[in-house]
């Protein structure tokens, strides 16, 4: 039996615990020191507070304190926390890490390093190499899953993305159930430039459907455009990055944007400012909230990564360009940013 530490008991992270649990893994689900009320809840058997989901008896809860315990004699590290705590999570894992087989990662985002963007495993390698530590293999987990689902063992398609193929495939074997199936891939890079960007650009995508509550008018043709545009510059960026551009219209992709588009707390947002809450406060309510959206820290990221890496292409991502004026500068006119960056222009 598979040992595996799931570092971060948050929803996806949970989600995971419990499709592991399934295909037969031995799990530790480790919480960080903002996870103790989740871990309170899964001790004693309550529904998770952010997916509504009992956490299998299976799974081995540990508190933040326990992190040496969590790692003992694990096959596999999963570090599944916001990608703002994946440099702290890491450098805090590193001798666990560091004799696992594989690190899984199911974090979302970029990471900033000395100035530079780097795509998360790039990150994590960066810090490791900075400990003198010698890394397992990286497997990027991405694609349509909403952790309640998952948790609740609903049909659910993913993606294992290592630079290795032959390790992406070994581990998609071992971890897949009757209703956890896993493609496995080595386009690493595709992967992780989708998990993020489906983020911004369900933002987006929510902008319609709260124009529609607002003006009281369906505007499931803005809608369309705007997720074709959207999986049109996922596949532009990744390409530039030296990604296989079909990447983009697969489950990290096309998949993973169709579900973050229907809900979520990104898609959420959207429509909080397509309703006319403005993005500002609209942000401040979810934040009061407690409810992370995850594409607004990874738009101005996103914007780097592109005039750092790729400045070619910024003419042709009309879209990620918009998000950022209608995010960060709060533009009044939100709809017809929109609307320009994802309508066709004249022949």
């Amino acid at each position: 039996m598979p040992k595996v530490a799931i570092l971060g008991a948050g929803a996806m992270g949970s989600g995971l615990a419990n499709a592991l649990v399934e295909a037969g893994w031995d799990v530790n689900l480790w919480g960080t020191w903002l996870d103790d009320h989740l871990i309170d809840a899964i001790e004693e058997g309550r529904p998770h507070p952010r997916i509504n989901v009992v956490v299998s008896g299976k799974v081995r809860p540990f508190r933040s304190a326990g992190l040496e315990d969590a790692l003992d004699g694990v096959d596999v590290v999963v570090v599944s926390v916001a990608s703002q705590g994946v440099p702290k999570v890491t450098e805090m894992a590193l001798p666990g890490i560091a004799k696992a087989k594989a690190l899984w990662l199911t974090s979302k985002g970029f990471m900033p390093v000395d100035g530079k963007i780097l795509l998360l495993p790039d990150g994590i390698r960066s810090i490791a190499k900075a400990a003198d530590v010698e890394l397992p293999p990286i497997v990027a987990i991405a694609g349509p899953v909403k952790a309640n689902e998952c948790a609740a063992g609903e049909p659910t398609a993913t993606i294992f993305g290592c630079k290795s193929r032959d390790v992406a495939v070994e581990f998609a074997r071992a971890a897949r159930s009757e209703h956890y199936c896993i493609e496995a891939t080595d386009d690493e890079v595709g992967v992780e430039i989708c998990a993020p960007m489906k983020n911004v650009y369900a933002i987006m995508l929510g902008i319609a459907d709260g124009l529609e509550e607002k003006t009281g008018k369906p505007h499931h043709n803005l809608k369309a455009a705007t997720f074709n545009e959207a999986v049109r510059e996922m596949s532009i960026l990744s390409t530039a990055l030296g990604a296989d551009p079909a990447t983009a219209y697969g489950l990290p992709g096309v998949g993973d944007l169709e579900v973050t588009g229907l809900s979520g707390r990104n898609k959420v947002y959207g429509v909080r400012i397509g309703r006319g809450e403005g993005a500002k406060g609209a942000l401040q309510a979810m934040t009061e909230l407690e409810q992370t959206v995850e594409g607004v820290p990874a738009l101005p990221l996103a914007i780097s990564l592109v005039e750092q890496s790729a400045p070619q292409i910024k003419d042709r991502l009309p879209l990620l360009y918009a998000a950022r004026q209608i995010v960060e500068e709060d533009v009044p006119d939100y709809a017809a940013v929109l609307a320009r960056a994802v309508l066709p222009p004249k022949p």
